[in-house]
């Protein structure tokens, strides 16, 4: 709100002062102002795109849609909103690269920082597991996090363990979900991961994986045992 007004009353101060100026001067400011009008008429459909962000750019602001600090997902961009102005917004990916965004091109806005987030974590068992237990063990590890003094004010709410996801081809996927406050849902899928690999491990519960098998055609066949070579059977 504070770069919009700031934009609006630059551009009405300036306006203001070149035509007061031009009338302290004994110049006719009637044609100055007919002919601006005609200029903007003219620069208004000449540049129906620049308007068009400015346009977005306003009803963005208004809305508090997003404010610089938000993490958001634009289409085409990702990241941490540095900047918003009228015309683009400017945001930094995780890997440091920093994107801008006419506010014309933007058709979507998924906001990441806004009340509140949930981490959602699909964890994979083997068939052969008890899922009654995996599930009660799931919501142990989420219940200790949940109580831990370093995690107080990041999950907000008691974790819930919603049950199987997906039967898939390597294994069945267990839901747990963690509603966190705002930017904190990726610190918490982290010590979440963390912790149900330990827990897992120490329960003997198979967390399954993909088993590759390699070929080497060209290799020669191993020699069968007790074969005697064609050169001293002779």
């Amino acid at each position: 709100m504070g770069s919009l007004l700031k934009s609006i009353v630059t551009g009405v101060v300036v306006a203001v002062i070149v035509t007061m100026m031009l009338s302290e001067l004994g110049a006719n400011i009637g044609p100055v102002i007919a002919s601006a009008g005609i200029i903007g008429v003219a620069l208004g459909f000449g540049a129906q795109s620049l308007v068009k962000d400015f346009l977005s750019g306003i009803f963005m602001i208004f809305e508090d849609q997003y404010g610089v600090g938000d993490v958001v997902d634009l289409g085409e961009a990702s990241g941490t909103i540095e900047a918003v102005s009228l015309r683009v917004t400017r945001l930094r990916d995780v890997n440091g690269t920093v994107w801008y965004v006419r506010n014309g091109e933007i058709i979507r806005v998924g906001n990441m920082s806004q009340n509140w987030a949930r981490t959602v974590l699909d964890i994979n068992v083997a068939y052969g597991e008890d899922l009654a237990n995996v599930r009660r063990v799931l919501q142990d590890v989420a219940h200790e996090l949940w109580l831990e003094e370093d995690f107080k004010g990041l999950i907000i709410e008691e974790p819930e363990v919603w049950g199987v996801e997906q039967l898939g081809i390597d294994g069945v996927a267990v839901r747990v979900t963690l509603k966190t406050a705002p930017m904190e849902q990726w610190a918490v899928a982290r010590a979440m991961r963390e912790r149900i690999k330990a827990r897992f491990d120490y329960e003997g519960i198979e967390m399954p994986f993909t088993h590759r098998v390699v070929w080497h055609r060209d290799r020669p066949e191993p020699a069968t045992e007790g074969a005697v070579p064609e050169d001293e059977s002779r």
